[in-house]
């Protein structure tokens, strides 16, 4: 038998392992984007240039260009003015890590495709899948200009709603990749769950991806750095503020201390859904239910207690970037857990 004749087992394990390794790659995208963010690299990279920009500066006077560039906007002359060329460099580093990643990801998805399609792996039903993968990673590298472009020019900072929306396509990417990976990688198992079950380990996966947004906003807001206390916020547990803004609705996206409070919220609320969950699927019998239950628990009281120290040592780079990374094993490990009770 040819490799042209594997079997669609084998063929759909090999496409599962592509896909697999493109989602860590975007996993690993999420993370130095939140690294640019807490760093305040993202704005470094005054232009969108998506051929010709793969290329960092490469002689003194092209960094000189960048960096004169960089002066131009509102975030040099108001946050970083009188910063020197070499503090330039840091910044703008974590600015080209990003958006090389991001080409690179395009790449490492573009020339597989092109590679199983030839070899007529790619089945029917799984086609339009792929595509649609591939016009999405396009539209998340426009949405990153845009977001970009809120920084230019009045602000010294991108916009709160595009960064919620940059990040939340990055996510959405994310869970349809392994979403599909995981349905190719093996036959479904025989899981003995009640129905009921089945569908609250599909709602946990919104539930957590909503948690993700409001922190989003929170990191969008900066609302990280205030109220630095738990589990009091200002000394209360539902502070006077929250709903300070005369426009109601816009409290819960630019009222930092309501972003901080629906953050914290959520986050006691899905980890009682998720507590309850684990609970009632170890009374299920099913060993592979059990297991992906446990991670999700474990997973979600890890984020918590990140997420408290973070916040209790104002958000230090580190911890930051390790919260951010948290968000991402938990959204993974409820995508495992949902496919698994509903393969």
């Amino acid at each position: 038998m040819t490799r042209a004749n594997l079997p669609s087992a084998a063929a759909n394990r090999q496409i599962a392992l592509w896909l697999f390794a493109v989602s860590a790659l975007v996993f690993l995208m999420v993370v130095v984007g939140g690294l640019t963010r807490l760093t305040e690299s993202g704005l470094s990279i005054t232009e969108w240039k998506p051929v010709a920009g793969a290329l960092p500066p490469m002689s003194d006077a092209a960094w000189n260009d960048a960096f004169e560039n960089y002066k131009q906007i509102p975030q040099y002359e108001f946050v970083n003015k009188g910063m020197t060329l070499s503090e330039f460099k840091e910044i703008f580093w974590w600015e080209w890590a990003h958006r090389f990643l991001g080409r690179f990801i395009g790449v490492a998805f573009f020339v597989p495709f092109l590679w199983f399609a030839a070899r007529g792996r790619i089945t029917r039903a799984l086609m339009p899948h792929l595509l649609a993968m591939f016009v999405l990673g396009g539209a998340q590298g426009a949405l990153g200009w845009w977001m970009v472009k809120s920084g230019l020019t009045h602000r010294v900072d991108v916009s709160q709603y595009r960064l919620a929306a940059h990040l939340g396509l990055a996510t959405l990417i994310y869970a349809y990749m392994m979403w599909v990976a995981l349905a190719l990688w093996r036959a479904a198992p025989v899981i003995t769950v009640n129905p009921s079950l089945r569908k609250a380990a599909l709602w946990l996966v919104p539930l957590v991806f909503v948690q993700m947004m409001l922190g989003a906003f929170v990191a969008g807001l900066k609302a990280g750095y205030i109220y630095n206390t738990w589990p009091l916020i200002d000394g209360a547990i539902i502070p006077e503020g929250l709903m300070a803004h005369h426009v109601w609705w816009r409290n819960f996206f630019e009222n930092m201390l309501t972003a901080q409070f629906d953050h914290r919220m959520v986050a006691y609320l899905l980890t009682g859904l998720v507590a309850w969950h684990w609970f009632a699927v170890r009374r299920s019998g099913s060993v592979l239910a059990r297991q992906s239950a446990d991670w999700l628990l474990w997973s979600v009281l890890a984020q918590v207690a990140l997420g408290i120290w973070a916040l209790l040592m104002v958000v230090p780079i580190p911890l930051g970037a390790a919260h951010q990374a948290g968000a991402m094993i938990v959204f993974t490990t409820a995508l495992i857990h949902a496919r698994r009770l509903n393969p």
